[in-house]
């Protein structure tokens, strides 16, 4: 007996494969095996982007709950955000979390976090540290690169 998850996967499956943003190279998603539990995506970084023309695998899982629940989804190629661990691939975004709907599917997980890598969610960050360097680059940045301006913002906050 196949499982709604599985069922559902398949059919979600097709869709990203005949997707405009597959024709495209944007998104890609592969089989790991063959029971539709386990699967390989990758985005492409995202256009006028620190990412840009870089390629980002990701492991995906699906579990025995899903659509009511969501896949669990990791980057396997190492990335600097904040809203990525840059140790383990964690990914901080709320529709893999308290956000999901059952309406979401894997092509929408896949262009969510190819939005992510444009435009970072500092208040929610998976890797402090990134966050950090970036709120001081911004800090810099708006201070003309003047290191006491950039410092008082910083310290005024």
């Amino acid at each position: 007996m196949i499982s709604i998850a599985v069922a559902r996967i398949k059919r979600e499956f097709k869709e990203v494969l005949k997707s405009e943003e597959t024709n495209k190279s944007q998104i890609k998603v592969e089989l790991v095996d063959e029971n539709f539990t386990e699967l390989r995506g990758e985005i492409a970084g995202p256009p006028d982007t620190p990412y840009e023309g870089g390629r980002y695998k990701l492991e995906i899982k699906i579990p025995e709950t899903y659509p009511f629940n969501p896949p669990k989804v990791r980057f396997i190629t190492r990335i600097w955000h904040p809203n990525i661990s840059s140790v383990t691939g964690a990914i901080c975004l709320d529709i893999l979390k308290d956000q999901w709907a059952a309406a979401m599917t894997l092509r929408t997980v896949l262009l969510s976090l190819q939005a992510l890598l444009a435009a970072a969610e500092p208040d929610d960050p998976q890797d402090a540290v990134v966050a950090r360097q970036n709120t001081v680059v911004a800090a810099l940045s708006s201070q003309g690169w003047d290191v006491t301006r950039a410092t008082e913002q910083l310290l005024s906050n």
